[in-house]
């Protein structure tokens, strides 16, 4: 891919502020998490996850970038045993809505394989519809991803990332955002490459995880087994800069205090630094 992706081809994602920023952003995120575990060191039990992971632990994390060489921005994400296909395509022209604006659009599409799960899944192509979680999931990603793109400097064209997964267990939805906000940078890179962009529109990378509360403790990066008696499940998206574009807590059989929630972003906030890390690398390795 080196033809393709030239020195300008992240010049913004790879530019020295960027990675400087995203250092910061990572080591305030690992200092917050630390100060929050300090203070409760003395009254937290110990905590036994299924994996043995630490509270505040990611479970591992793999990019495989173009793992689909069709696609004009492809990565493959693993989050423990959870895969997302993250594919990107640019297309001439956008929704009759958006004609003459001189602005680009970025959507997304969200499915499921049928053995993505324990049992399988009928295709929802079989019900005739899209279902309400799918319809909630897509919007989530592409309202994300636009947050991070000038979409008068992509111009008149459209963007849809596909996220299929292909196995769940867990996070699909948040690994669907992070893994397609790197298929939209190898895809940007490629417009600049080429010459048709000057410079990427994507102004930062941005990535996202899930939180929650399990028996009464704080736990990063929710595993399906975790996720299904949890009390509370929060996922969180946000920018390289540590700004906020989605935060979404929901109590399932009890409540949660405003200490418990600056916690859960506390962690998250941390979990979402090293993916940050890990997208510059797979970037990095893609060009």
């Amino acid at each position: 891919m080196s033809d393709l992706l030239g020195d300008s081809t992240f010049s913004l994602i790879h530019s020295q502020s960027s990675i400087t920023a995203c250092d910061r952003h990572y080591n305030r995120a690992m200092a917050l998490v630390h100060e929050s575990h300090e203070s409760h060191t003395h009254s937290t039990p110990q905590i036994f996850r299924p994996d043995g992971r630490p509270a505040n632990a990611l479970r591992p994390v793999r990019f495989t970038p173009g793992f689909v060489a069709t696609a004009e921005g492809s990565v493959l994400i693993e989050t423990g045993n959870t895969r997302v296909l993250c594919n990107a395509t640019i297309e001439s022209g956008v929704p009759g809505w958006m004609r003459n604006s001189g602005r680009g659009w970025v959507t997304a599409e969200y499915g499921m394989l049928p053995r993505a799960t324990l049992t399988r899944t009928p295709r929802e192509s079989e019900r005739g519809k899209i279902g309400g979680r799918t319809h909630e999931i897509q919007r989530l990603i592409g309202r994300s991803l636009r947050a991070v793109v000038d979409m008068r400097a992509l111009g008149e064209r459209t963007i849809i990332l596909d996220c299929d997964v292909l196995q769940a267990d867990g996070g699909t939805r948040t690994a669907a955002i992070t893994g397609a906000s790197v298929a939209l940078a190898i895809a940007l890179g490629k417009l600049v490459a080429a010459g048709t962009l000057k410079t990427s529109p994507m102004r930062q990378m941005l990535a996202a995880t899930s939180v929650g509360i399990v028996d009464g403790n704080i736990l990063l990066d929710l595993a399906y087994e975790e996720d299904s008696r949890a009390d509370v499940d929060m996922n969180v998206v946000m920018l390289a800069d540590g700004g906020l574009v989605e935060t979404q807590a929901t109590a399932e059989r009890v409540s949660y205090s405003r200490t418990q929630l600056t916690a859960m972003l506390d962690y998250a906030e941390k979990g979402i630094g090293e993916l940050l890390v890990a997208q510059q690398a797979a970037l990095t390795a893609a060009s």
